[in-house]
């Protein structure tokens, strides 16, 4: 800050600096210069009087003059050195411009307001003591005039203060207002700073929001049609090991792989469904915040619709289901309408569902053993309803889902256990299958290695712990324990 408390380096409304030497803008050397002029014009005449009156040479009042006028040139660098010249020219009777001005530079600048109340009194009492002297002298000189004796010092003060007064004020004045907009436009900058930084920021949450619906989409899909696709390549390998000896059992193994084929496009239709009404929606400007939301439902609700239609009997001797029936087998997409934008935590499949998931591991040729401990084993999935939130158990769903689908793809012929506890406050579950036989058809089926995953990323985000690893006996092993507090039976 320089000594007017403009900021060095910019004008006065935040422009660069633009002109010579500690001027700010041209316009103000120019000002200055046109000032200095006229206070030397000034100086020079009242100095040229003063010689006379004091029978000097004429051309030390000049000079006197000259030396004294030119300083305002310098009043925005140095206005302290502005008002002490201007005082101690004073009993010369010069320097009225100088001293109003440089009054009012004094009062406009930063210097410490105690040292302008000390140079304000002091230009006070030297203009009080010379219009004193002056005005006694010009009342001796008129012998017809005999004033009070309170008129010269009324006098003296009075043109002390008209000449001192008003300057200072004027200066307090626009040094606030400086200070004034200087606040209000520091205030500003950091309003918009403030701003730039929470547009940021929110674009990072939009961002981050988008990455986990992505993410959430993809996993739905994996879990609801990568399931359904497995056991479609279970039975269609099943169905071509056994195509020539067991006409019978190849025909069921056939119908099963019809009614999987039929329940993955059905769910395949209602989730791209949804994206194209996102997508329209999106392309005639209507907010489609919601659509993530829908797709992960429609995607739970067409697992779950899926799994009841095509929900299988007791397996029969030969492994196959009863449920292979034609009447079983005719699950039409057409009958499946558009499902309406529901809370994705309230849909999707629950725990009295885990039979029927097992059961179709049971009819693609997995044994497959489903033990259920704690308070909850003795309800009948009628009594029961859901005993803990929707999320919870659909994600206790998904895990057993996704691993029975692992058991397929790299356990071909594997025994496998699901166990499910009902514990004080939490719901754990664990799948465990046992080393491959060898004997068993290789399905062929591809891994993307997403599974593990998925489940890790559904159990920790509800605030579970999930383990998976080889066992020692060399199968596999999957556990999740999730907090679940029980809420009142639906």
């Amino acid at each position: 800050m320089t000594a007017t408390g403009a900021s060095e380096g910019v004008g006065a409304r935040g422009a660069p600096v633009d002109g010579p030497w500690w001027w700010a803008r041209r316009r103000s050397a120019v000002l200055d210069v046109f000032l200095a002029a006229a206070s030397a014009l000034e100086c020079v005449w009242e100095g040229t009087n003063f010689a006379h009156e004091a029978q000097l040479p004429e051309l030390l009042g000049i000079l006197l003059g000259l030396l004294a006028g030119p300083v305002l040139l310098v009043r925005r660098r140095w206005p302290v050195v502005v008002v002490l010249v201007s005082i101690a020219v004073m009993p010369a009777e010069m320097g009225g411009l100088l001293s109003v001005v440089g009054l009012y530079t004094l009062a406009a600048s930063d210097v410490p307001r105690r040292i302008t109340a000390l140079l304000a009194g002091m230009t006070v009492v030297g203009t009080l003591v010379t219009t004193f002297l002056s005005l006694r002298e010009d009342v001796a000189a008129q012998q017809d005039f005999r004033p009070p004796m309170w008129f010269v010092p009324l006098m003296a003060l009075a043109v002390g203060l008209v000449l001192t007064a008003p300057p200072v004020l004027w200066g307090l004045y626009i040094a606030a207002r400086r200070r004034l907009v200087e606040s209000l436009r520091e205030r500003a900058d950091g309003l918009e700073r403030e701003l730039s930084l929470l547009a940021d920021r929110a674009e990072e949450r939009a961002e981050w929001a988008r990455n986990e619906e992505r993410t959430r989409i993809a996993r739905e899909m994996h879990d609801v049609v990568a399931h359904r696709v497995s056991l479609m390549v279970v039975h269609a390998a099943a169905l071509q090991a056994v195509a020539l000896k067991d006409p019978e059992k190849a025909s069921k193994n056939a119908g099963l792989v019809g009614d999987m084929g039929r329940q993955a496009l059905t769910e395949l239709r209602e989730m791209l469904g949804v994206l194209r009404t996102a997508e329209g929606a999106a392309g005639r400007g209507a907010a489609a915040s919601g659509a993530p939301e829908r797709l992960a439902a429609v995607a739970s609700q067409a697992g779950a619709k899926a799994t009841v239609q095509a929900r299988p009997s007791e397996p029969s001797a030969d492994g196959a289901s009863a449920g292979s029936s034609p009447a079983g087998r005719s699950v039409s997409a057409a009958a499946v309408s558009e499902p309406g934008v529901g809370d994705a935590d309230s849909e999707g499949p629950c725990l009295t569902e885990l039979a029927d998931l097992v059961g179709q591991s049971r009819a693609a040729g997995m044994v497959v053993e489903l033990m259920v401990d704690g308070a909850a084993e003795q309800e009948t999935a009628a009594e029961a309803g859901r005993r803990y939130a929707p999320r919870v158990e659909r994600t206790v769903y998904r895990v057993v889902q996704e691993a029975l689908t692992n058991v397929h793809k790299h356990a071909p012929g594997a025994r496998a256990r699901v166990r499910l506890a009902h514990r004080d406050g939490e719901l754990a579950v664990q799948v465990e299958n046992g080393p491959c036989d060898g004997g068993a058809a290789d399905a062929g089926l591809p891994s993307g290695g997403n599974g593990l995953v998925g489940m890790r990323e559904r159990v920790t985000a509800l605030g579970g712990v999930f383990v998976s690893g080889p066992t020692e006996a060399g199968g596999f092993r999957v556990s999740a324990v999730l907090p679940a507090p029980r809420t009142s039976p639906a």
